[in-house]
Parts: structure tokens; C-alpha cells; sequence
């Protein structure tokens, strides 16, 4: 009896063990399919734009087509081979990795479009002079460059020590209290406020202030700031929530005030994400073009006073560039391509000096 018990045991192990190990996909099985699945995509989309030039060919539809055929193919082919375990297991990873790249889809069409636009007039003379006396061809966009550095420059001045002493009181002093509760509404509004309401309310209470018609640089500044503020109340907010009490207990026990609690303590273990925040909060806000044309203006020469005059920036200036084209017409859309990708540029730099930044002040931590 025991010997038959044991004989159908061992019988059983060896069939799970032939059900589990036998009937995989090679490594680049699944490789070799999504290849296929994409040559075959390239070979529909070629084959229906056959009487079109070789640059109306699409590279974004041939990806998502090929990805569709590869979650239906390696779904059967699994389910053959392998077994409806695997197969489901499969299609679920490539469900998410399709979706990921679907997703990036169209960041790298939009900078693979304005870097081949955009080099065009990537030059020395873009960056070197301004439109002024300039008809036609030639010219740049140097005044809308130091506009853009200027007004974000006082945007982000005005809007980070509001955001960040806002969102101190909100975790550290206010909490449970009606004045913070009303302050978190508010902020939460002023999230989704578009950024022409901004704009239109800086003009405004400039207008009652100064005269109808009154456009300064730092109108632009202040417009900005209402769209900041919000972006950097709310990540420092969430930022200094996650800072753990016990090192706030720890510092309190030790006969530490609380301000310098805040200032020696918690800041610095937030300061990396909270400078991710005002990197986002700046991003947001650099590209506006609405607020800037309505507090701004537009202006074909160099202007670096902020408070007197019309002022340039790269997004009115790629703007109007695009929207008024004038002879000959490929000069003026290459400029505003090109103050496209100066822009996009500019966001890149600083967000590499923000993480930088992050990393040089964050807390250091022994042993690691």
C-alpha cells in the first residue's frame, strides 16, 4: 500500500512538473513576434500609401497597428505553446508595455517635429540679434529669450516663498483649523483656473490702477504667479506631510524651537521633491502664451526693464511668428519653430539644474 501511494506521487510530481517546465517560448520568441508584427504593420501602411511621397509615410500608426497585432498574436501563440496561464500572463505585460509606449508616442513626435523644424534656424544670428528693423528674412529671437528668462525669473521669486510658507502653515500649523481648510479650497480652485482668467485679471487691476492699455513686464510676472502658486502650495504641501513626526518629536525633545525645527529639519528632508514641485510649477508656466499677449505685449526690440514698456517673449514670439506670417513665409514660420525648441531647451536645462540642485542639498544619510 505504501509503495503504491508513493508510486502515485511520484507520478503526479512528474506530471506537474511536465505541465509547468515544458512548452515555454524561447527568450526571443517574443522578440521575434513583435518584429514580425511590425514589418507586417509597415507593409499595410506601405502598401495603402504607395502612390505617396516617402515623408506622408506614418511611423505613429505603424507602431500602434503593429502593437495590436503583437497583443493578439502572442496571446494565441502563448496559448498554444505554453498554456492559457502564460498566454494571460503575457498579453497583461504586454498590455502595459504597449500602453507605455503608445503613451510616449506623441512627446517624441512633438520633439522629433520641432528639432527638425526648429534647426532650421538654430544659429548665431538667432541668438544674437532681435527683430528690430528686421523685414523678412534673417533677424532672431534673442530679446524673447532674455523676456521669457526675466519674467519667469520674477514669477518664480514671487511665487516660491508664498507657495512654500503657505504650505508650511497648512502642515504645520493649521491643521484642523477653518482658515486652512478655506485655504486648501482655494488653492484647489486656483489649479484649474485658466491662464487666460489669469491674465486678464492682472490686466485688469493694472488697468484700474495705471490706465486702459497698460503692459509692462512685470504684469507678465505677476500673471504667472497666480498660475504657480497653486502648482507649489500643493507639492510642498504633500511633500512636508510625508516628513515623518518622529523627527519632528525628536527635535522637539532635544528643546528645539519649532520654526527651526521646520527650518533645519524638515526642510532639508524635503528640499528634493519640494524643488521637483517648483521645477513643475516653473514648467507650467514658461510655455503661457495667453496671459503674456494680454500684460505683456509684443515688442520687436530688446527690453530688459521690467517695469516700464512692452516686453518679448519666446511664446508670444513664436506666436505671432506663426499666426501673421509675412514674406517670404518660411522665414517666419522657421523662426517660431526655432523659438519653439529654444523654449523646450530652456524647460530641459532647468529641470536638470533642479534635480541637481535636489541632489547636492538633499540629506545625506551615513552608511549609504
Amino acid at each position: 500500500m505504501t509503495s503504491t501511494t508513493t508510486t502515485a506521487t511520484a507520478t503526479a510530481t512528474v506530471q506537474t512538473t511536465h505541465t509547468t517546465t515544458a512548452g515555454h517560448l524561447p527568450k526571443w520568441g517574443p522578440w521575434a513576434l513583435l518584429l514580425a508584427c511590425f514589418v507586417i504593420a509597415a507593409a499595410i501602411f506601405a502598401f495603402a500609401n504607395s502612390g505617396g511621397e516617402v515623408a506622408d509615410f506614418n511611423i505613429a500608426m505603424t507602431v500602434v497597428v503593429g502593437l495590436l497585432f503583437y497583443l493578439a498574436l502572442i496571446f494565441i501563440v502563448s496559448t498554444v505553446v505554453e498554456s492559457r496561464r502564460h498566454a494571460t500572463d503575457r498579453l497583461m505585460t504586454a498590455l502595459v508595455a504597449s500602453a507605455f509606449v503608445i503613451a510616449l508616442l506623441p512627446l517624441i513626435s512633438l520633439l522629433f517635429t520641432v528639432a527638425v523644424n526648429g534647426l532650421a534656424r538654430f544659429d548665431g544670428e538667432f541668438f544674437s540679434s532681435s527683430m528690430r528693423n528686421v523685414v523678412g528674412g534673417g533677424g532672431g529671437a534673442i530679446h524673447a529669450v532674455w523676456g521669457t528668462l526675466l519674467i519667469t525669473l520674477w514669477a518664480t521669486v514671487i511665487s516660491v516663498p508664498i507657495g512654500l510658507m503657505t504650505a508650511i502653515y497648512l502642515v504645520e500649523y493649521g491643521q484642523g483649523k477653518r482658515l486652512a481648510r478655506g485655504i486648501t479650497f482655494l488653492v484647489d480652485v486656483m489649479t484649474g483656473i485658466p491662464s487666460i482668467v489669469a491674465g486678464l485679471f492682472i490686466y485688469s487691476v493694472f488697468s484700474l490702477i495705471m490706465g486702459p492699455g497698460t503692459r509692462i513686464g512685470i504684469m507678465g510676472s505677476l500673471s504667472l504667479c497666480v498660475l504657480m502658486i497653486p502648482v507649489v502650495v500643493r507639492g510642498s504641501e504633500e511633500l512636508l506631510r510625508i516628513v515623518p513626526n518622529e523627527l519632528r518629536e525628536a527635535a522637539y525633545a532635544l528643546g528645539v524651537p519649532k520654526w527651526l525645527t521646520i527650518l533645519k529639519v524638515v526642510m532639508p528632508t524635503a528640499i528634493a521633491g519640494i524643488t521637483t514641485s517648483i521645477m513643475l510649477a516653473i514648467a507650467r508656466v514658461i510655455g503661457e502664451t495667453a496671459p503674456l499677449l494680454l500684460t505683456v505685449g509684443v515688442v520687436q526690440g530688446m527690453n530688459l526693464n521690467m517695469f516700464s514698456g512692452q516686453m518679448a517673449t519666446l511664446p508670444v514670439f513664436s506666436y505671432m511668428q506663426a499666426k501673421y506670417p509675412g514674406l517670404p513665409a518660411d522665414a517666419f514660420l522657421d523662426r517660431a519653430w526655432a523659438s519653439a525648441l529654444t523654449l523646450i531647451l530652456i524647460v530641459m536645462v532647468l529641470n536638470l539644474a533642479g534635480r541637481l540642485i535636489a541632489k547636492v542639498f538633499a540629506p545625506k544619510i551615513s552608511g549609504r
